[in-house]
């Protein structure tokens, strides 16, 4: 029998994976055969929902959460992937910040259009939530929502509760909820950082999770869902996954062989990430945080700033990092057009490194050596670090092991918590 041009370009999409099985919150995935060459090799959750067929699709009317990194290993966008398999009913696309396309920058989105590539209709959820947001997928038409993007292992990065919005949306709309995993790419050995208090809850922190938490989207969705949502939307959704297979905790994104698409425009490569959630602290002060060079959140720096912040980081003998004395100009943001001084972390074992008390120290020494150093005037580093507990003690002229002792407490808790929803060794 003939194969239409959808059916064939679908079934190419499952190449690789075939034969792997799905999970719906079960126990943890079975390893993926070696990739070439005998190393390992992650399938993700759409290769996984590919290979089977798009079983858990059958009969569905599905729109899909996801931005330019939802793609397969050979670097084709699920979303024209799965437009072109008749095995598919998918009507609908809805965009983060940054869009489906990814053409617009930090605290942007990309509108209500229809795509030129399928010509499906894309909707934009970005600062949407609740009734709103439900009342965008009721009138989408679609009955099962899946989401698929990239996260990068931080509290404060917004695809997660990009996550959390649409899931409690899609549980007042009565839609089904699909998650298709990908990998943690700083690794999912532990969830380190203060812990949210609600009463600082935004757009970049939702609900009490550590500050580097630790996990894959999946195992979020699965303890949002049993956590928060029921409180959020008055029950649970109707929550399916798809969990990857070959990911172990202990992986770094350059052991999985998938490619690194930039899930935002300053998230251009993996050790961007490695640091993101120690370092993304300065938005919340009046330094750069490197926007606008090639290398946001390694670079960090004022003008005024010199040598001697360098220095006095370097003191700190934090594991796994090096600071050197630099001199960048930012392209845009803050310092644009202006030579300003700084440091750039150089991470040297990252299996050592800690982020978040490296940026935790990279705050207390700036502000000890620049007399220029403020808060961003909104006090937003208290929604960053989930509280105000951080900026008062660093402004009392606490150390940086007092202030990471301040939040040991919360944070053992979280790990309990955090562990009954793992589902990868």
């Amino acid at each position: 029998m003939a194969l239409s041009r959808r059916v064939l370009l679908g079934r190419l999409a499952a190449t690789g994976a075939a034969g792997a099985a799905l999970a719906a919150g079960a126990g943890p995935a079975q390893a993926a055969p070696p990739a070439h060459g005998g190393g390992r090799r992650v399938h993700t959750g759409f290769d996984r929902l590919s290979a089977d067929g798009y079983r858990l699709l059958d009969g569905r009317t599905a729109g899909i959460v996801t931005n330019p990194t939802g793609v397969t290993h050979d670097l084709r966008h699920i979303v024209d992937v799965m437009h072109a398999d008749d095995r598919v009913r998918l009507t609908a696309v809805f965009g983060p910040e940054h869009g489906f396309r990814g053409t617009a920058q930090a605290g942007g989105s990309e509108g209500r259009y229809d795509d030129p590539a399928t010509g499906l209709p894309v909707y934009d959820t970005y600062n949407k939530s609740g009734k709103a947001l439900a009342d965008i997928f009721g009138a989408s038409g679609v009955d099962t929502v899946v989401f698929d993007i990239q996260d990068v292992g931080a509290r404060f990065y917004t695809y997660i509760w990009t996550l959390y919005d649409c899931m409690v949306a899609a549980a007042l709309a009565g839609k089904r909820f699909l998650v298709l995993d990908r990998p943690n790419p700083v690794t999912g050995r532990s969830a380190t950082g203060p812990v949210l208090d609600k009463a600082y809850a935004s757009f970049v922190g939702r609900e009490p999770i550590a500050q580097a938490h630790g996990m894959t989207v999946t195992e979020l969705a699965l303890l949002f869902n049993g956590e928060f949502v029921p409180q959020a939307a008055g029950r649970p959704v109707e929550l399916a996954t798809a969990l990857m297979t070959g990911w172990r905790r202990t992986d770094f994104f350059d052991a999985t062989g998938l490619p690194w698409v930039p899930p935002s425009p300053n998230m251009p490569t993996p050790d961007t990430a490695l640091v993101y959630s120690g370092t993304c602290l300065f938005e919340g002060t009046n330094l750069s945080e490197g926007r606008g060079t090639t290398r946001p959140f390694e670079l960090l720096g004022a003008d005024g700033i010199d040598h001697r912040w360098a220095a006095a980081a370097t003191e700190l003998d934090l594991p796994g990092v090096h600071f050197r004395e630099a001199y960048f100009a930012p392209t845009f943001s803050k310092f644009q057009g202006k030579t300003v001084g700084g440091v750039q972390l150089h991470v040297h074992d990252r299996e050592a490194f800690d982020p978040v008390r490296t940026g935790i120290g990279l705050l207390v020494t700036a502000k000890r050596v620049w007399g220029g150093f403020a808060w961003r005037p909104d006090n937003g580093i208290d929604r960053l670090t989930g509280s105000s507990t951080v900026r008062k003690m660093i402004d009392a002229g606490a150390g940086t092991d007092e202030i990471v002792a301040a939040w040991r407490e919360n944070l053992a808790r979280f790990r309990a918590l955090r562990r009954r929803y793992l589902r990868y060794p």
